[in-house]
């Protein structure tokens, strides 16, 4: 990748509200010498958000660029070593920005849930990322990280102590205090819209392997379903339920298996779920949380259920107070069952909104991470997940930044 940059990360759309978390981040805490621009379409509202940010930012540079401006795209992309994007819906608005990025040999990282984009963005843009050294990285936030790296350190703890390979392995949502944001919103409306009209996008997101690099070398391993309903599970021990996110989560996950070689496992079968304990309100817990998941996408599939919901969900642009963010929080369990009949599991956290104020971390972190790191990242480029891209070394800086991510032999 090119190394003469006049700055390191543009954060584009820092205009909107979770752009705006990821620059309050970067503000504070990249270090000294970092050289951060912000972009979105609106000269006059980067200023005001830059005005905000502190001493730190004042001499940041601001970028006027737009996603249907292939010119301003490129022009961004050739200034900067990574861009960080908050703009979605990613399948309406990103591919130009990665398109750019690869060409520009600028590593990219988003927010993306997005199973068609994803898909999209592979097919246009792997092999030429891949050949250039460029690292597109999908899915930096509450979507998908916590999954992707609690999974890859089940697999390195595993790993080390020659217990085989991981095959039945669940994430379980066990705490998660906070709102869908906007954006996520918006770009669920878009896919499910998106798949209602368009038979192949239907198909696809329908895929547990819809991101993988040779769909045909995946195992064929059972019914990989997403939870839809509601469920005992008695190897957990617990009521479970869906989880909003299993619908990408998964597909990255997986994507991450095959792009190691499936070195988690070549029957490695993943899913997640929110989990509702063993109590007497367990199960009419989890009876909700179905209704819930499957109301909210039959809502958003059709005109006039969408309008009504648009008056109460929260829109692109907007999302919690300070106050709220800060009260947030996180924590997933995920649980294996190696080939060799042993027991492991991994915890994921961290204070702060997930999709708000966690996420912002993760993005920022993500972006410093291919900013800085790239000798100690994994020897890999294309258009790749998390833990493939960066892998460990993302894992210790969001240990620093705060947030839990350990694994070990369940019952340690």
């Amino acid at each position: 990748m090119a190394q003469q940059r006049d700055l390191d990360v543009v954060v584009f759309g820092a205009t909107g509200f979770v752009g705006r978390l990821v620059a309050a981040y970067l503000a504070r805490h990249a270090p000294d010498g970092v050289r951060v621009g912000l972009a979105a379409r609106s000269q006059e509202k980067l200023s005001a958000i830059r005005s905000r940010l502190g001493p730190s930012a004042e001499s940041w540079p601001l970028i006027v660029a737009n996603s249907d401006d292939t010119r301003s795209l490129t022009a961004l992309a050739g200034r900067t070593r990574v861009v960080a994007t908050t703009v979605g819906p990613y399948r309406k608005h990103g591919l130009p920005l990665v398109m750019a990025c690869t060409d520009a040999g600028t590593h990219y990282a988003d927010l993306a849930g997005e199973v068609a984009f994803m898909r999209e963005s592979i097919d246009t843009c792997h092999e030429e990322a891949a050949r250039t050294g460029v690292r597109i990285v999908h899915a930096c936030g509450f979507d998908s990280i916590p999954s992707d790296l609690g999974v890859l350190l089940l697999h390195q703890a595993v790993g080390a102590d020659g217990a085989g390979d991981l095959e039945d392995t669940t994430l379980v949502v066990k705490i998660m205090k906070g709102t869908l944001s906007g954006g996520t919103i918006d770009s669920m409306r878009v896919q499910l819209q998106e798949a209602r009209a368009e038979p192949s996008v239907r198909r696809l997101v329908a895929d547990p392997y819809a991101l993988s690099p040779d769909r045909a070398e995946e195992p064929a391993l059972g019914d990989e379903r997403d939870l839809l309903s509601v469920r005992h599970d008695s190897d957990l021990g617990m009521w479970v339920g869906p989880f909003l996110m299993a619908g990408s989560n998964t597909r990255v996950v997986r994507r991450s298996n095959a792009l190691q070689g499936w070195a988690y496992g070549r029957h490695f079968r993943y899913r997640e779920v929110t989990g509702f304990g063993s109590g007497v309100p367990a199960p009419f817990k989890a009876a909700g949380m179905a209704s819930l998941v499957v109301g909210l996408a039959a809502g958003l599939s059709f005109g006039p259920s969408r309008a009504v919901l648009g008056r109460v969900l929260p829109a692109p642009g907007e999302g919690p107070s300070e106050k709220a963010r800060e009260a947030g929080s996180f924590l997933v369990e995920i649980h294996t069952r190696t080939s060799s009949g042993k027991r492991y599991i991994s915890r994921v956290g961290a204070r702060g909104d997930p999709g708000y104020a966690a996420t912002s971390v993760m993005l920022g972190e993500s972006a410093l991470c291919l900013a800085f790191d790239e000798e100690r990242l994994p020897a890999r480029a294309g258009v790749l997940t998390p833990a493939t891209a960066m892998g460990t070394r993302l894992v210790e800086r969001l240990q620093a930044a705060g947030m839990t991510l350990s694994a070990q032999p369940a019952g340690a």
